[in-house]
Formats: C-alpha cells, sequence, structure tokens
C-alpha cells in the first residue's frame, strides 16, 4: 500500500510538472490482487478493504475504483475526457522523459535518505558488540552505519578512532563529523596513515611503498604500546576494512587502552578488495549481514549484482536505463566526457551531480588538479560539488554521486580487474553511463555483467 501511494504521489507531481490540469483531477491508490480472494472484512491500518482489489472483485474493478475515487480520493479538478486524454498522452508519452529524469532523482534521493534513517536499527543490535565485523556490498549503508556507531559510542563517552585508507573516504568522514556536537565527535578521525603521524612519526616519501606499507603501521602499534593509557582509544572503528594488511591488525589493537578487550567495529566488502594485500580483521563473531541494497536504482544495482559476494536484496527505485556505449578501450576516456556533456547539455544535470571515474590511468582532469592543488583541494572540489568530478575508482570507493558515468579504460592488473570495475559500477545512484569495449567487461565481470549491458548498449551518438 505504501508502494501505491508513493506512485500516486509521483503520477501527480510528474504531472504538475507537465502542466497538464489532470494532475488536480481526483485521485486514489489502490493495492490489486487479482489471483487472491481477499476476504470481505478484511482491514489493517491505511488500508481498508475498499482500497483492495481481490480476485472476486476484478469483474467490478470499475465500480471499486470509483467507490474508491468517492471514498477515499484527493483532488478538486475535472476528470472528463479532455483531461483523460492529457493523462494518456503524458504517461505514455514516454516512460522516463529526459527532462524528468533530475524530477526522479529527487525523488530517489528522498528514499535513499529515508532507507538510511532505517538502518538506525542495526547500529541497535550493535549495542552490546565489541568486537564485531559488519559485512556488505555496494550500496548497503556501511558507511552510514560506520558513522551512527561511532557517534553512538563518543555519545556514551568512550574516546573513538575513525579511520579508513582511502583519501576522499577520509575527507567526507571528516567532514561528516565536524558537524556532529563536540561530545559525539570522535577523538580521531581521518586516514590510518595519518594517525600516526599525529602521534610523532614522519610522514615519508608519496612513493616509498615499504613505509606505507610496513614501515609506518609498524610503527603505529609502537607510538601506540608507548603511549599513555589514557591518551589511546576506548574504541575503533574501521570504514572499508578489506582495504586493510594483515599486519595493519595488530597495529592498530595497541592504540586502545585495552588491547584485548577494546571496541574494535569494521565495516567491509570483500567484493571491493582492490588493492594488493589481504588480511582479516581479529574478530572471532561471525560476520553481520546488511544485505539489502539502499543506494543504487534497482536497473544500476542489477548491472553489477553478479559481482556482489553475497546476493543483495534492492530497495531502491527503478530508475532511468543504464546507458553503455561500445567503443575501443583506447577510446573510453574520450567518448566518455562526450557522456558527459550530454549528461549535463542534453538531460540538464548540474555539473556538481556528475562525476567521471576511470580504470586505467587517471583522468587528465584530476591530474591536472592534484599537480596544481594538491590531494586536499582536490578532495575539497569534489564536496564543494559546484562541477563535475573526474576521478579513478581506486580513490572513489566510499563515494558516490547521483550521475557517474565510468570509462573502462583498461586495467594495470586484470587480477584486480573485477573487483575495480564492482567499484565502478555501483558508484551511481540515479543515472549510471558506461563507455568501454563490452568484450572486455565481459572477460572481467562474466557473462552476467555483459548480458545486462548489452541489452543496454546505445549506437554511438545515439539518444
Amino acid at each position: 500500500m505504501g508502494q501505491a501511494q508513493d506512485c500516486r504521489h509521483v503520477l501527480q507531481r510528474y504531472l504538475k510538472r507537465l502542466g497538464l490540469s489532470a494532475a488536480r483531477s481526483p485521485a486514489v491508490h489502490l493495492v490489486a490482487f487479482p489471483d487472491r480472494d481477499v476476504p470481505a472484512d478484511f482491514a489493517a491500518p491505511d488500508c481498508p478493504r475498499s482500497m483492495i482489489i481481490g480476485r472476486g472483485d476484478v469483474p467490478r474493478s470499475y465500480e471499486s475504483v470509483l467507490r474508491a475515487l468517492r471514498d477515499h480520493g484527493s483532488g478538486t479538478g475535472p476528470f472528463d475526457p479532455p483531461q483523460v486524454d492529457e493523462l494518456v498522452r503524458g504517461v505514455l508519452g514516454s516512460s522516463l522523459p529526459q527532462a524528468d529524469v533530475l524530477a526522479f532523482d529527487a525523488e530517489h534521493e528522498a528514499r535513499v535518505a529515508d532507507l538510511t534513517e532505517r538502518q538506525q536499527q542495526v547500529v541497535g543490535l550493535l549495542r552490546n558488540q565489541h568486537r564485531v565485523a559488519v559485512v556488505g556490498g555496494a550500496g548497503s549503508g556501511k558507511t552510514w552505519v560506520a558513522l551512527e556507531q561511532t557517534r553512538r559510542l563518543a555519545r556514551q563517552g568512550q574516546a573513538v578512532a575513525l579511520v579508513c585508507y582511502s583519501r576522499g573516504l577520509g575527507h567526507f568522514l571528516r567532514r561528516v563529523t565536524e558537524s556532529w556536537p563536540a561530545r559525539e565527535r570522535p577523538a580521531y578521525v581521518g586516514l590510518f596513515h595519518d594517525l600516526p603521524v599525529s602521534w610523532g612519526a614522519p610522514r615519508g616519501e608519496e612513493d616509498d611503498s615499504s613505509w606505507w606499507e610496513e614501515e609506518l603501521p609498524a610503527l603505529l602499534g609502537r607510538l601506540g604500546a608507548e603511549r599513555p593509557v589514557e591518551e589511546r582509544f576506548d574504541s575503533v572503528v574501521v570504514d572499508e576494512g578489506q582495504d586493510f594488511s594483515a599486519s595493519w591488525w595488530p597495529p592498530t589493537l595497541q592504540t586502545l587502552k585495552d588491547p584485548d578487550r577494546g571496541g574494535l567495529y569494521v565495516f567491509l566488502d570483500e567484493g571491493q578488495r582492490i588493492f594488493d594485500r589481504s588480511g582479516n580483521a581479529p574478530i572471532e563473531l561471525a560476520p553481520f549481514p546488511l544485505d539489502r541494497n539502499i543506494r543504487n536504482t534497482k536497473r544500476i544495482a542489477q548491472v553489477f549484482g553478479s559481482l556482489t559476494p553475497e546476493q543483495q536484496g534492492y530497495d531502491g527505485l527503478d530508475g532511468p536505463p543504464v546507458r553503455f556505449v561500445h567503443c575501443a578501450t583506447h577510446d573510453a576516456v574520450s567518448v566518455a566526457d562526450d557522456e558527459v556533456q550530454r549528461l549535463t547539455d542534453d538531460e540538464g544535470w548540474p555539473p556538481g551531480a556528475v562525476a567521471l571515474l576511470t580504470t586505467r590511468h587517471r583522468h587528465p582532469v584530476q591530474r591536472d588538479m592534484v599537480e596544481r592543488y594538491g590531494w586536499d583541494a582536490y578532495w575539497d572540489e569534489f564536496f564543494v560539488g559546484d562541477d563535475v568530478f573526474y576521478g579513478h575508482v581506486l580513490g572513489f570507493k566510499g563515494l558516490e554521486r547521483p550521475a557517474v558515468v565510468l570509462a573502462v579504460s583498461g586495467f594495470r592488473d586484470l587480477n584486480r580487474a573485477r573487483e575495480m570495475l564492482y567499484v565502478g559500477l555501483s558508484r551511481a545512484r540515479t543515472r549510471l553511463v558506461v563507455c568501454g569495449d563490452l568484450e572486455l567487461i565481459g572477460q572481467v565481470g562474466g557473462e552476467g555483467v555483459r548480458q545486462r549491458l548489452k541489452r543496454v548498449e546505445v549506437a554511438r551518438g545515439g539518444a
């Protein structure tokens, strides 16, 4: 009944945007079960029997609709033949006109916000757990739950560290927590590698991989063990925990006041293990699953559904079709540039709602911005949201935008290509455009992804 009510509201707003007088005509929502008998005395809150059409009502469904309009309908305008013709033309003219994609995006955003709020029940289930791994596929709300768990622990008076590996996600976590009341903020929030630096470790050279992978994490463990107990953390919350190496977990525990029993909450998705490192969090309890996708439209989620480690349910709205533009791999970036222009010029997307992501080399715009202004300014620009964002899938985990153009521009390491494709396909909430070679995508992502993109393939320059 809730779904039917939502659809009625969407239809009325749609007709109003088209300027049709049918938007003011009487309207009502009903639910039909044409293959099931519904008892005459059935009733439920907000769902009286007169708003249900059962198997026995089908021959008289016309009368059922008229009766529901009379008893429960809203609207003051006429519904004469001219309004009926307007309604038919408006609804059948297009399944989702380009001009209406933005209106749908607003509708979907509201639904995502509502579903995200409902995730509070998950935080409640973690109330009595001190060490737990929360596992969920892309779009399942892991980061939001991680933030709420951090806030809850801090509100209890705990000193909490909220850490991750990726720069962009670290910026996001800081921006969110800065808006919280002081008593709810974590004691530390940001990159795992910045934590030892904040405790006095040298930063090291950017291109010294052994320093970042082994030496700096080990130094964090020593600094934690030497630090006064009262200056350590009661709990550590790790977002995107699949990015952590096995050698990083012992130093992480050393940052706790009680390394053996202190709180450790790890949020992860094994399908997004896109870095060349492995290691499991030191948690003995069975993982706590988040198995519903609440971020992406159903059409987007279905494209990457075969790439998720566990089967997900889809709670998003249907949304506009995914768009796939077949092209040679070496042309993917330039074709993606054209698709960004199509989104902003033809469909009317605000530039700040669009991101272009690559899978191999960084986009020239990204390279120029980082070289010119540095990483902090680059990520600040993303969160300001005034312009198209150019990024790489490696740095975009945990982040999203309403519209994403994915340039499948090749892969440096085919062993990690499936995970990178999964990340790239799952970053758009409402509008997804994929540019690349269908055979390469099928080789990397499997037949399920290939077939779904094949069904939505369009000609270069086509609508």
